[in-house]
């Protein structure tokens, strides 16, 4: 079982049995402990420098984002089709986000890092979409579902055998190299989220991960934001949330990232603000609450004027 694991860390508390030890950092920043697995400040530290380690090596080639510009079938398949998938997947198999996130980190690294994709028709990318789900699936959920549970019957999408998916698994594998434990704006939410002092309560910090969440997921139908670093894209959008709901700012979060990165978090803070905003005015204009949003929007049904029909209907046929 270790030999598929691929060298990950367990990043779990492991002095959750040493709280006589917890310094200011527990007292001021944790009122909500029960919610998080850092309960000190060399937990913190400790979680924090092993994702910023780790995220660059996970991250798509140099060149990904003119590359989705170029290609009108990558794009239309990553933009929105690949996301719409994972979002209605996750809907109908109750996956996690992690899950989710961890998806869309190994189709971007898989297509940045092949020249192959450039003549693939649609239902190559169809079957990689499912591909991506099923191998994040199992790194991530606590049971795995047959491969049948990730195609949909959708006139959208090709219906694939079950052993030409698990070969295009494992040319997925291959060309990650097996590194499956990826890093994604998503893997610092909570770690981000338990920094906030001000969150004294359950409800406090659950509303702020739903938000950011959503906000995230909004990010990821914009190829402009897959050039910056995970935790780049996290702490502007934790940001955004926090400081547009509470009034309040976080500058804390300036000193987590090294110094070098400053002018992408300013440029990605920027980018956020202007995403938030649009989805903010949707939901006032919409007449929705501005409790957080955990379901698909019907606006992301028209995202960049790319019309997707969602209607459930048998396939034609089965590759």
């Amino acid at each position: 079982m270790e030999s598929l694991l691929c060298n990950e860390v367990w990043l779990m508390n492991s002095s959750l049995a040493q709280e006589d030890q917890a310094d200011d950092f527990h007292a001021k920043s944790h009122a909500i402990a029960y919610a998080c697995f850092y309960s000190s400040k060399p937990d913190f530290d400790e979680v924090f420098e092993i994702f910023l380690a780790k995220e660059s090596t996970f991250m798509p080639d140099i060149g990904y984002s003119k590359l989705l510009e170029s290609s009108s079938l990558i794009s239309n398949a990553r933009f929105p089709m690949f996301l719409l998938y994972l979002l209605e997947s996750q809907r109908r198999m109750h996956l996690s986000s992690s899950t989710v996130f961890s998806a869309v980190n190994y189709l971007d690294r898989f297509i940045s890092s092949t020249h192959e994709c450039q003549g693939w028709k649609s239902w190559n990318f169809d079957l990689l979409s499912i591909a991506c789900l099923s191998i994040a699936s199992k790194l991530n959920e606590s049971t795995t579902s047959p491969l049948s549970e990730f195609q949909m019957d959708n006139s959208q999408l090709y219906r694939f055998k079950s052993g030409l998916i698990q070969q295009m698994e494992l040319t997925l594998l291959k060309t990650l190299s097996w590194r499956m434990d990826c890093t994604t704006p998503f893997s610092y939410i909570e770690l981000l989220t338990c920094s906030i002092a001000s969150l004294n309560n359950e409800a406090l910090f659950d509303d702020l991960i739903s938000r950011v969440t959503h906000l995230l997921l909004d990010a990821l139908l914009d190829h402009r934001f897959s050039g910056f670093r995970p935790s780049v894209i996290a702490i502007s959008a934790v940001r955004c949330i926090y400081e547009n709901n509470a009034s309040m700012t976080s500058t804390h979060f300036n000193t987590m990232i090294p110094q070098k990165h400053t002018d992408d978090l300013i440029k990605c803070q920027k980018m956020m603000e202007t995403l938030w905003f649009k989805d903010h005015h949707k939901a006032i204009s919409s007449g929705d609450s501005l409790s957080p949003v955990t379901v698909l929007n019907v606006e992301w049904y028209n995202c960049y004027d790319y019309r997707v029909d969602l209607s459930f209907e048998d396939a034609d046929g089965e590759h």
